[in-house]
C-alpha cells in the first residue's frame, strides 16, 4: 500500500512538472481553445439543454423533458419523412460525391500540371458557387417547354413538358443531381493534394516488389498513404451530405411538393426559423448531430482497415 501511495505521489509530480513545462504551449493554443468553446461547445451543450425545454425565445424555457423527443417520433409524421429523405439523399451524394470526388482527383494528378490545375478549379467551383449552381439547374429543368431537359425531350416526340421542379416523382431527383455537383468541395481538394502528396519512390520500389498496374499502385500504395485525407474527406461528405436543405429550397421551393425533398434541416429551419419553436428545434438540432457522430464513427472505422 505504502508503495503504491509513493507511486502515485510520484506520478502527480511528474504530470505537475510536465504541465509547467508545456505552460507557453497552453497559452499559445488558448486563443483556439477559447474561441472553439465559445462558439462550438457552448453552442452544442445549450441546444441539448433546450431541447428538454418548452422555449420560444420571448418567454423563459420551460423544463419538458423527453416531450419533444417523443413528439419527433410517435406524432410528427413529418419528421419521419424528413429522415427518410435525409437518408435517400445521403446514402447516393454521401459515397457518389466520395467517389467521384476521388476518382476526380486521381484523373487530375496523371494529367499535366496547368490542365490539372485549371480542372481542380472547374471541378471545386460549384461548391463556392450555390447560387449559380440553383440559377443553372433551374434553367435546365425548367417546368415549361423551354427548358433545357423539355426542349431536348420535345424534340423526341414529347409535347407535354415535364414538370421536373413541381412533380413529387421528379423533384428528388433533381435535389440528389444538384447535391452531387456541390458535393466536390474541400474534401476533393484533400484527395487532390494528398495524390499529389505520394513520394514517387515508393512508387519505384512497388514496381521493383511486383506491382504492375495502376490499381494495384491505387490499393496498396495510394490509398494507405492516404488515410488522413480519406478520413477527412469522408467527414466533410457525411456532413454535407446529411446537411442538405437550401438547394431543395432553392429549386423547388418551401415546402417541396408532398414533402419529397423534405430534410431534417429543412424540419429544423421550420420550426427554428419560422415558429421559433426552439425547444422543438433544439431537440431536431440533437437529433441530427447524434447521426452524423454516428455515421461519421462508421465510416472513419471503415476506413482505417483500408489497405491493412
Amino acid at each position: 500500500m505504502a508503495a503504491n501511495k509513493i507511486s502515485f505521489k510520484r506520478r502527480a509530480e511528474l504530470t505537475l512538472r510536465d504541465m509547467k513545462r508545456g505552460i507557453p504551449l497552453y497559452l499559445m493554443i488558448a486563443p483556439f481553445m477559447i474561441l472553439f468553446f465559445v462558439f462550438v461547445v457552448y453552442p452544442v451543450l445549450k441546444a441539448m439543454w433546450f431541447s428538454f425545454t418548452d422555449y420560444n425565445v420571448l418567454e423563459k424555457a420551460n423544463f419538458v423533458g423527453l416531450r419533444n423527443y417523443q413528439k419527433l417520433f410517435l406524432d410528427d409524421s413529418t419528421f419521419i419523412t424528413a429522415i427518410k429523405n435525409t437518408f435517400i439523399i445521403a446514402v447516393i451524394v454521401g459515397p457518389g460525391g466520395y467517389i467521384m470526388s476521388f476518382l476526380l482527383a486521381w484523373m487530375i494528378n496523371e494529367l499535366p500540371h496547368k490542365v490539372g490545375t485549371v480542372l481542380t478549379v472547374i471541378f471545386y467551383a460549384p461548391s463556392m458557387a450555390g447560387t449559380a449552381v440553383v440559377s443553372v439547374f433551374a434553367q435546365i429543368f425548367s417546368n415549361d417547354s423551354n427548358g433545357y431537359l423539355n426542349a431536348f425531350l420535345r424534340k423526341f416526340g414529347m409535347n407535354d413538358p415535364i414538370l421536373w421542379l413541381s412533380d413529387s416523382n421528379y423533384v428528388m431527383i433533381v435535389v440528389i443531381l444538384a447535391s452531387l455537383w456541390m458535393s466536390m468541395g474541400v474534401g476533393f481538394l484533400s484527395f487532390v493534394a494528398g495524390i499529389k502528396g505520394v513520394d514517387e519512390a515508393q512508387y519505384e520500389a512497388g514496381a521493383i516488389d511486383g506491382i504492375r498496374n495502376r490499381w494495384q499502385e491505387l490499393w496498396y500504395i495510394t490509398l494507405p498513404n492516404m488515410k488522413p485525407q480519406l478520413l477527412f474527406g469522408a467527414v466533410m461528405t457525411i456532413t454535407g451530405s446529411l446537411s442538405v436543405g437550401a438547394i431543395g429550397d432553392s429549386l423547388v421551393g418551401f415546402p417541396s411538393p408532398n414533402y419529397a425533398t423534405h430534410t431534417i434541416v429543412n424540419h429544423l429551419n421550420d420550426y427554428g426559423s419560422l415558429r421559433m419553436e426552439m425547444g422543438y428545434a433544439s431537440a431536431i438540432a440533437v437529433i441530427l448531430f447524434l447521426i452524423m457522430i454516428v455515421c461519421n464513427g462508421l465510416i472513419q472505422k471503415l476506413l482505417r482497415k483500408v489497405g491493412t
